[in-house]
């Protein structure tokens, strides 16, 4: 073979075994990662040759797919779609598949590896496959009280079950209708979609997980359960409350909520401190306890800059960078660089309420076989321990003023104690502050723990969140929950 033969031939042997190469890469290293892209449109048809399976709250199906008489053999429904699309996201043939729909695909689809005896039985059966169902831990009256509050506002609820972690409610306003996105009329999901990425603000962020906030005096809880652990505080312990603060080494000062008293000596016990919510005197207490124990602390209530998977993926909470004492003493009211996503702001509301212990939130109860098999249980998770119990009934107790006698007297409900800390948190100059409120009820025996967060309310927490509040606890205390 002459020289040019020779290197024709190396040429395409090269060609060749790069060839196979690439196609064994693609066809083993990356087959699930292409299989699992949300932009993998063949796959999504196969899939719509097959029934998929429903989500299930309450025993209602809130999201099924029904047969139809088109190109795609299944359509997929939303039922009461804009109350539970922060959850359910949606599953397009265009767009793919978000929320619960993603995230337990597998399971819907049935290609669960669970699920493998099932299919394997549809197949000497010939009966047509179909997927399994996932059931969720929301309560739909309470999933409904918190839609119903944020009715006009934007802004997010999110509901525990302290003992558990078991989410009741997860909503987030403004809200889209997934029907639209999971129609089989390409040109009118089309035209849905791209109203919803020219809305704003964009109705299809999930406020309550995927994004966080300033959260303000929430934050005073925090700084309380710190000082308390400390064991140098008590409720009764008497702290300075000046009505004005120059801010260590600057001339920068802090005030409290416009401009008012917090008490006429410039001191006040630690509980009173709390209950109106007094911004001098937390900024002066966490100075006091040092930067190390109140991150510490955030951190042990899971304010570590990590999210969870519960199974959607939510973005972390954190204090911030702090590298002074008078930035921690912003940072100790809730402001400067400290961010709080709601299912943050209702953890610490729960851990608190759970006698100190957190529980690991979760969304899913049930995964179940096409036959209504349970093939996954949820089995609660303790998380962390960020208090003691005798730490926690007396972050109880002061949490109990707030509702009773100070700025959350918006979600008192007759015949029980309310727990609660309400928080306005300034963004910037001449933009309307964030308003907050988290709390649980009953005090004395708690089964439901809340935050509810509405952006640029403009007025307090007290008047703007707290009643939202009151409808949410109260829609599932009234309905037995618990």
């Amino acid at each position: 073979m002459n020289a040019p033969l020779r290197r024709v031939a190396i040429s395409v042997l090269v060609l060749f075994t790069l060839l196979i190469v690439n196609v064994n890469y693609i066809q083993v290293v990356r087959s699930e990662e292409l299989r699992a892209d949300p932009g993998n449109r063949r796959v999504i048809y196969e899939e719509y040759d097959r029934q998929r399976g429903s989500i299930v709250v309450d025993g209602t199906e809130i999201a099924l797919s029904v047969e139809t008489d088109d190109d795609l053999t299944y359509l997929r429904q939303y039922p009461q779609g804009p109350l539970y699309a922060a959850v359910t996201g949606y599953y397009s043939v265009r767009y793919g598949a978000r929320g619960i729909e993603r995230t337990e695909n597998d399971v819907l689809t049935g290609d669960d590896a669970r699920l493998f005896t099932q299919r394997l039985s549809d197949l000497f059966t010939g009966r047509d496959p179909s997927g399994g169902d996932v059931v969720l831990t929301l309560d739909a009256a309470t999933q409904q009280a918190a839609m119903a509050g944020l009715e006009g506002v934007t802004g997010a609820v999110v509901a525990l079950e302290p003992s558990t972690g078991a989410i009741l409610a997860l909503a987030s306003t403004p809200t889209f209708d997934p029907n639209l996105l999971s129609s089989h009329d390409a040109q009118g999901v089309a035209d849905y979609a791209a109203g919803l990425e020219a809305a704003d603000p964009d109705p299809r962020l999930n406020r309550a997980i995927s994004d966080n906030y300033p959260p303000g005096s929430v934050f005073k809880v925090i700084v309380s359960a710190a000082a308390l652990s400390s064991g140098e505080y008590t409720p009764d312990t008497v702290i300075p409350a000046p009505d004005l603060l120059t801010l260590p080494g600057t001339s920068t000062t802090l005030e409290n909520f416009n401009g008012s008293r917090c008490d006429p000596s410039g001191e006040q016990p630690l509980i009173d401190a709390l209950t109106i919510s007094c911004n001098t005197a937390f900024a002066l207490l966490g100075i006091e306890l040092g930067e190390d124990r109140v991150r510490e602390m955030a951190e042990a209530f899971g304010m570590d800059g990590e999210g969870l998977d519960i199974p959607m993926g939510t973005v972390g909470s954190s204090v911030g960078d702090i590298e002074s004492d008078a930035a921690l003493g912003q940072s100790s009211i809730g402001q400067r660089d400290v961010r709080m996503t709601p299912l943050q702001a209702a953890m610490v509301a729960a851990g608190v309420a759970n006698d100190g212990t957190l529980m690991r939130p979760y969304l899913v109860d049930q995964l179940r076989a096409p036959d209504l098999t349970v093939i996954e249980q949820a089995d609660p998770d303790e998380l962390s321990e960020p208090v003691s119990p005798e730490v926690a009934d007396q972050l109880t107790e002061m949490m109990v003023s707030v509702v009773a006698e100070g700025s959350g007297r918006a979600a008192r409900i007759p015949g029980i104690d309310v727990a609660g800390k309400t928080g306005t948190a300034q963004v910037a100059p001449d933009v309307p502050d964030h308003n907050w409120f988290i709390g649980f009820a009953p005090a004395d025996d708690p089964q439901i723990a809340v935050a509810v967060f509405v952006a640029n309310g403009g007025g307090t927490g007290g008047d703007v969140s707290a009643p939202i509040a009151r409808r949410v606890m109260e829609a599932y205390l009234e309905g037995g929950g618990g």
